[in-house]
């Protein structure tokens, strides 16, 4: 049974132990923000490796085991305490690379020089996602200094490449398979709904990107000479893209939709209830209308529904002026995100097949596939997500919002297929965090409420037992 009085007094002692540190936990934070651990450009290599040492020499020294991890790239961060027993084992997951800062001339400030300005804290990383790890280590620090203890076993996983795609994390999860045991996974790289609304990401759609080559002529054929009996690739290309998807957003490829899980009402309703102003996000986006497969509100169509989408063309004259020919060859970038049941290797065979059987004569057609990820979701209510939900109400004063985000996290798809585990998205960037953007900036009000947020989870996850 749990100690409630036990708990409340625990938990009360990890708050005021935030307050009285809360000098030394933004000079800690802007140190950690000072580091240019931009892990995609080589001429950063020592700045990135620098980055895991902070994290590790912190992690060790309020007596939490870490090691910086070696991998064929950046090493990742590995840290465990596991003096619980018992308890609940839960792997947290972040990155500490952050994105390159161009266009430099836009920034107010240089981008790693942090600066503190109306509860808001400027700088690359700050939000995405330096500024979400930090506040995890101080959640478990707080738990140390005034607890002696956890009241969960936690694994730290922090990598170093999540910013240019994660190449080598993949084969790191594999090598380290028995030591990632584990009854749950929380990443913390997401934030809260619009108007900074306390928000879960429960929801990542996955993904499937394909690249189409048509091919015609062995060169490129002058138009006036041969229009009219050679197959043009441009005009192919175009035909094939146009059967691929009606005007109204609805994938005609055969069998696409059968793999899709229907919303459940109570997903439905809680689409409903998440506020949208259409007039507002076109506005905001530049969109003349909202166009999308009919039946759906937007954002289950944004984040509950799969797509297929053009993202590249190339192929013939570009340049100025004019040049009669037949193109030899087009292209085109091909993505479908995918959402549950949806398997990334069958959709891509349905979509080779539509393909295919939409080919005209005369070219020859190949659909190669590039990449797939797949999706990721955590019922709203399964324990860890209602759990995650209490935590939130508690220091943010409202209910949070389940959100199914339309773009793709890599590791949390890794994380769900390698380890079987929930994987709970729980962040707490505000929304107009400029993440990627000049000017990155987080509010200081959601990283403390997020320090105490995971504090008080922890605790919550220890009274589940999982």
């Amino acid at each position: 049974m749990t100690d409630t009085g036990s708990d409340a007094q625990a938990l009360g002692a990890i708050d005021e132990y935030l307050a009285r540190t809360a000098d030394e936990r933004l000079a800690d934070y802007i140190d950690f923000l000072r580091i240019p651990s931009i892990g995609a450009l080589s001429g950063h290599d020592a700045d990135t490796a620098r980055a895991a040492d902070f994290l590790v020499q912190r992690l060790n020294a309020m007596g939490i085991k870490a090691e910086s991890s070696p991998t064929p790239g950046h090493p990742i961060v590995y840290a465990e305490w596991l003096g619980a027993p018992g308890a609940p084992t839960v792997i947290v997951y972040g990155h500490y690379d952050v994105q390159p800062v161009d266009p430099l001339d836009l920034w107010v400030r240089p981008p790693f020089e942090p600066r503190v300005e109306d509860g808001r804290i400027y700088a690359r990383g700050a939000a995405d996602d330096k500024g979400q790890v930090h506040l995890h280590l101080w959640a478990a620090r707080a738990w140390l200094e005034t607890a002696g203890r956890l009241p969960i076993n936690v694994k730290f996983v922090i990598e170093g490449e999540e910013e240019s795609g994660s190449e080598n994390f993949d084969a790191w999860l594999e090598a380290n398979r028995d030591r990632l045991s584990a009854d749950l996974v929380v990443v913390s790289d997401t934030g809260f709904f619009e108007g900074n609304r306390p928000a879960i990401t429960v929801g990542l759609r996955g993904l499937v990107y394909m690249q189409l080559d048509v091919s015609g002529p062995d060169v490129d054929l002058h138009s006036g000479t041969y229009g009219g009996n050679a197959q043009n690739p441009a005009n192919a290309l175009a035909a094939i893209i146009a059967g691929l998807k009606s005007m109204d957003g609805v994938i005609t490829v055969p069998g696409f939709y059968d793999q899709v899980r229907p919303l459940s009402d109570a997903e439905h309703a809680e689409f409903e209830r998440m506020p949208f102003d259409e007039a507002d996000f076109r506005t905001e986006h530049g969109l003349r209308e909202l166009v999308g497969e009919p039946g759906y509100l937007p954002l289950e169509r944004r984040g509950a529904r799969p797509t297929l989408d053009v993202n590249g063309l190339w192929g013939g004259f570009q340049g100025e002026g004019s040049k009669t020919i037949i193109p030899a060859h087009a292209h085109a970038k091909i993505s479908c995100r995918l959402v549950p049941d949806m398997d990334p290797q069958r959709t891509f065979e349905l979509v080779r097949e539509r393909v295919m059987s939409l080919a005209p004569a005369g070219v020859a057609v190949e659909l190669s596939l590039l990449s797939a990820g797949m999706w990721s979701l955590v019922p709203i209510d399964h324990p860890t997500s209602v759990a995650a939900a209490e935590a939130l109400e508690e220091v943010f004063g409202e209910p949070p919002f389940y959100l199914r985000e339309g773009g793709s996290i890599p590791a949390a798809a890794s994380f769900a297929g390698l380890l079987r585990v929930p994987v709970v998205l729980l962040g707490f960037t505000n929304p107009d965090d400029r993440a990627h953007a000049p000017n990155e900036v987080m509010y200081l009000a959601n990283y403390e409420g997020g320090a105490r947020t995971v504090a008080r989870y922890w605790q919550k996850l220890a009274d589940l037992g999982l």
